[in-house]
């Protein structure tokens, strides 16, 4: 499992990590039952806190991304063909969002945007 850390970037490093491993799953890089690195090899790996780590993994838990046993490690989930569509959809908002507002500070109106996409989407 790769991941590579921006501590440059305005994103929190968990989030990094969280969105990463997200990314790898939805992708099939990481399939079901694979194993993470344990929270103190990906601290180490990358020189970062194990409690950022841990945040990272106790977040996608919650999520329904991975499964962690005690003792045992923590592992990738089941696939949830819903919660992966939903994380698609999400990310594709956000996308469009960026879009519009960059749009919105370029001076176009929402109806000149609208266009835009209409254009876009016929190709």
């Amino acid at each position: 499992m790769k991941i590579i850390i921006n501590s440059s970037s305005m994103v929190p490093i968990y989030e990094q990590i969280m969105d990463q491993i997200k990314a790898q799953i939805m992708a099939g890089d990481l399939k079901e039952n694979d194993t993470l690195p344990s929270v103190r090899t990906l601290a180490k790996e990358q020189k970062i806190s194990a409690l950022t780590v841990k945040k990272a993994y106790d977040n996608l838990e919650q999520e329904g991304f991975t499964i962690t046993v005690h003792g045992k490690g923590t592992y990738v989930a089941a696939a949830n063909p819903e919660r992966m569509r939903e994380e698609q959809r999400r990310d594709v908002e956000a996308d469009l969002e960026k879009a519009i507002q960059k749009g919105r500070g370029c001076g176009l109106s929402d109806d000149e945007i609208r266009e835009l996409f209409e254009l876009i989407m016929e190709d």
